[in-house]
């Protein structure tokens, strides 16, 4: 079992959690490998009709750890940030995602590749790429825009805005707004009904509903720049800045 991550599957339905609450469930580069692994196991199990994912704690997930990212570009290139994109933007079955907390980076990123996304009205999203120096990933700089608009979408990205659950809901970034202890059991009902769905007729409904060459050229355009971005002073600058803030006192 990969440390920070749970996996538990029951009834048809695969609940993928991150387990690392004391760091608000980020994302370290084992836990991107064990994601994907689970990911690929549940896409050829027929057994597993749906996939949920949740957070551990107050939190769904705080992003990335950052010390990859002050590793650089060459750390970032071989990790399993590639494998973990590529299960999850592939995955032929329905994923639900439960947020409560927060959700920043790659946390608010990954819920534009699931099919449903229940959210809790206090949740907290938030995009700091570019305060980082950095780029927008996961094939989000064309995904965002397209589902809410690029006004708001730019806002943030670049001016780091912040949204809370029920703004979420109402851009269309989730489907209910609830009350914190009743999104993780209303993502799970709507897994169990799901699985109880004919599942070729799911699947096939999943693939016409997305451009998979369109996404797999946003994914592309957006590693590389990422990875470009790694190389620059400003990226340096910030990673910097962060390690000052987490060095012990």
């Amino acid at each position: 079992m990969t440390e920070g991550l749970r996996v538990e599957t029951d009834a048809g339905v695969t609940t993928i959690t991150l387990a690392r609450p004391e760091k608000k469930n980020a994302i370290t580069d084992a836990m991107y490998g064990g994601i994907a692994a689970a990911l690929s196991a549940a896409a050829t199990d027929e057994a597993v009709r749906a996939v949920v994912i949740a957070g551990d704690g107050a939190d769904f997930c705080a992003g990335n750890d950052i010390s990859m990212f002050a590793d650089g570009r060459d750390a970032v290139s071989s990790s399993n940030v590639g494998p973990f994109l590529e299960a999850l933007t592939g995955f032929p079955k329905p994923i639900v995602a439960a947020v409560t907390g927060r959700a920043i980076g790659v946390g608010v990123t990954m819920l534009l590749h699931c099919d449903l996304v229940y959210v809790a009205h206090d949740a907290t999203l938030v995009t700091p790429f570019i305060d980082l120096g950095l780029v927008p990933e996961a094939g989000s700089g064309r995904l965002l825009p397209e589902r809410i608009g690029h006004v708001r979408a730019f806002a943030l990205f670049a001016l780091g805005e912040r949204l809370s659950g029920d703004e979420a809901a109402a851009l269309g970034l989730a489907n209910r707004a609830l009350a914190a202890d009743a999104v993780l059991p209303a993502a799970m009902a709507a897994a169990r009904a799901l699985a109880e769905k004919p599942a070729s007729a799911i699947a096939a409904t999943k693939r016409l509903m997305r451009d998979a060459d369109a996404l797999r050229a946003a994914l592309s355009a957006d590693r590389e720049a990422f990875l470009r971005q790694l190389e620059t002073p400003e990226a340096a600058a910030a990673f910097a800045a962060f390690a000052a803030r987490k060095a012990p006192r």
